[in-house]
C-alpha cells in the first residue's frame, strides 16, 4: 500500500489566513486612527486604488439597485392594494349617497306638491309590489295604528297613485289606478269636461264617458273631480294622450316604475246638518198666473123661501 506524502497545503493555508486576518486588523486599526497624517494617508490610498476597482464595484452597485427596486415595488404594490380597498369602500359610500339623494329628492318632491290645505297626509314606504297580470297594487308600512282608513287617496311626489283598499295594523294595501277594478271620476282641464278613468292593467288607462270628446285634446291636464266622494277634488292625475288604437288615454303623472314613498291623504267626511229647524227656509212658491175667480154663492131652494 502506497504511503501518502506530507501535506504542505494545510500549514500554508493556515499561515495565509492568519496573515490576511492580521492585515485586515491592521487596516481596521489604521482606518480608525484619528490623526492628520493617517487621514492624509487614507485619502491618498482611496485616490490611488478605489478608482481602479470601479469595475469590481459595478456588480455590487447593480445588485444594490435591484434590491432597492424590489423594495420599492413591494411598497408600491402594498400602496396599490390599499388604494383598491379604499376605492371599493368609496364606491359603496357613493352608492349609498346616490340612494339617499334619490330618496331625498322624492321626499322633497312630495313636500312641494300643492294640495288642499284642509287635507293632511302621512308618508309610507312601499314594502312590496304585488302587481300581477290581473291585479295592480302595493303594500306600504302604515296601517290602522297610524290612523289609516280604507278608501283614502294615495299619491307620490307627482300625482295620484290609487286608494287604500285593505288596512292592517301595521300595513295597508294600495290599489293603483291602473288596476282593472279601478273606476274613478275625473275632470279634464281647461275644458272642464267630466270623464271616467278606467284602469286596464296598462300604463295608459283609458278615458271613457266623456261628455263632449271634441273639447278634449292631447296634452290636456286631468285632475280628480271629487264626484261621489271617492277622491278629494283637484288632485293631479296626468295628461291626455292619443292611444295607438285611437282612444283617448291618460299618461300618469306618478312614476309607477319607481314607487318608493307614498303619501296617504287624510280625507275627512263632509259636515252634516242635523238641526234643520235652525235654517231659514225660502217661502213656499205660489201659483204662477192671475188669481182664480171666487166660486158663486149657492141659490136657496124653493121650499126654503116658503
Amino acid at each position: 500500500m502506497a504511503r501518502k506524502g506530507y501535506d504542505f497545503a494545510t500549514p500554508v493555508r493556515r499561515i495565509l489566513i492568519g496573515l490576511l486576518g492580521l492585515c485586515l486588523l491592521a487596516l481596521f486599526l489604521f482606518w480608525r486612527i484619528d490623526s492628520p497624517r493617517a487621514e492624509a494617508m487614507r485619502s491618498d490610498f482611496i485616490d490611488r486604488f478605489v478608482p481602479s476597482f470601479e469595475w469590481a464595484m459595478t456588480p455590487v452597485t447593480q445588485v444594490s439597485r435591484m434590491v432597492s427596486g424590489l423594495q420599492s415595488y413591494s411598497r408600491i404594490y402594498q400602496q396599490n392594494q390599499e388604494l383598491r380597498r379604499e376605492l371599493r369602500e368609496m364606491e359603496r359610500w357613493k352608492e349609498a349617497a346616490v340612494q339617499l339623494e334619490q330618496e331625498n329628492a322624492k321626499l322633497l318632491a312630495q313636500n312641494n306638491v300643492q294640495i288642499d290645505p284642509s287635507l293632511t297626509s302621512l308618508t309610507g314606504v312601499v314594502l312590496t309590489d304585488s302587481g300581477t297580470a290581473f291585479r295592480q297594487s302595493v303594500l306600504i308600512n302604515v296601517g290602522r295604528r297610524d290612523g289609516v282608513v280604507d278608501g283614502w287617496a294615495v299619491m307620490d311626489g307627482l300625482g295620484l297613485v290609487g286608494r287604500i283598499s285593505g288596512v292592517g295594523n301595521q300595513t295597508s294595501r294600495v290599489v293603483l289606478l291602473t288596476d282593472p277594478s279601478s273606476r274613478i271620476p275625473v275632470q279634464v282641464q281647461p275644458s272642464g269636461e267630466n270623464a271616467l278613468l278606467n284602469g286596464d292593467n296598462s300604463t295608459l288607462p283609458t278615458l271613457d264617458f266623456i261628455e263632449r270628446p271634441e273639447n278634449v285634446r292631447p296634452g290636456d291636464r286631468v285632475v280628480s273631480s271629487g264626484d261621489g266622494g271617492v277622491f278629494p277634488p283637484d288632485i293631479l292625475i296626468g295628461q291626455v294622450v292619443q292611444g295607438s288604437d285611437g282612444r283617448l288615454r291618460l299618461r300618469m303623472a306618478a312614476d309607477y316604475g319607481r314607487l318608493e314613498f307614498l303619501r296617504v291623504l287624510r280625507s275627512h267626511p263632509s259636515e252634516r246638518l242635523e238641526d234643520g229647524g235652525a235654517l231659514i227656509l225660502p217661502p213656499e212658491p205660489g201659483l204662477i198666473g192671475p188669481a182664480m175667480p171666487a166660486a158663486p154663492a149657492a141659490r136657496p131652494a124653493d121650499g126654503d123661501d116658503a
